[in-house]
């Protein structure tokens, strides 16, 4: 099998328009400088993983990411729409995850892939009812149409929709990812 491409979600470190639930705990700039520091452990991971992988953005800003990790990495735009549909545009077989999970790791990425070797679909479990990393061998449009996103029903409902299709999907350990004051205060090293 081809080995999925991983595809990292992100955003610019910009004051005011990342992490804002972390705003009342350490102020827009704090928010900004850890979502910063997240990107880049994320990033690092994914080149230490070996996989292939990109960077999907938004807000059409390719330069900016070029000057944060080098030409040589590979920036794609989002596109619009909801998060859902910015998922579904990803061409299978691939990995999607989020740069705001401290715990994401080269083993766990790895891990990942490898499950696709004998399963359609992979998930990694959040510790607040969504997932830190979706992967598929497949298209799966039916994971990301009339989502909730952001809610705890995610994961319960994307592992209910596998399983009224027949598709019994690979499950990763369940991680944190960092939203509010709260979950910082578990990481102090991306403080």
């Amino acid at each position: 099998m081809v080995s999925p491409k991983l595809s990292i979600f992100a955003r610019l470190p910009v004051p005011g328009q990342v992490k804002t639930r972390l705003v009342p705990a350490v102020g827009e700039e704090g928010a900004a400088r850890i979502y910063a520091r997240l990107l880049a452990h994320t990033v690092e991971v994914a080149k230490e993983s070996g996989l292939d992988f990109e960077l999907r953005v938004t807000g059409g800003e390719v330069e900016a990411f070029h000057s944060l990790f080098g030409s040589n990495v590979a920036v794609v735009d989002q596109g619009g729409g909801d998060l859902g549909a910015k998922m579904a545009r990803v061409e299978a077989p691939a990995l999607l995850i989020g740069s705001d999970c401290p715990g994401i790791s080269v083993p766990l990425l790895q891990a990942a892939a490898g499950a696709l070797d004998d399963r359609r679909v992979v998930l990694g479990p959040a510790n607040d009812g969504g997932y830190y990393l979706i992967g598929f061998t497949e298209p799966v449009p039916f994971l990301f149409e009339d989502m909730e996103w952001s809610t705890p029903k995610v994961l319960p409902e994307t592992l209910t929709r596998l399983a009224e299709r027949g598709y019994g999907p690979a499950i990763l350990p369940e991680l944190a990812d960092i939203d509010t004051g709260e979950d910082l205060a578990a990481w102090p090293e991306f403080e």
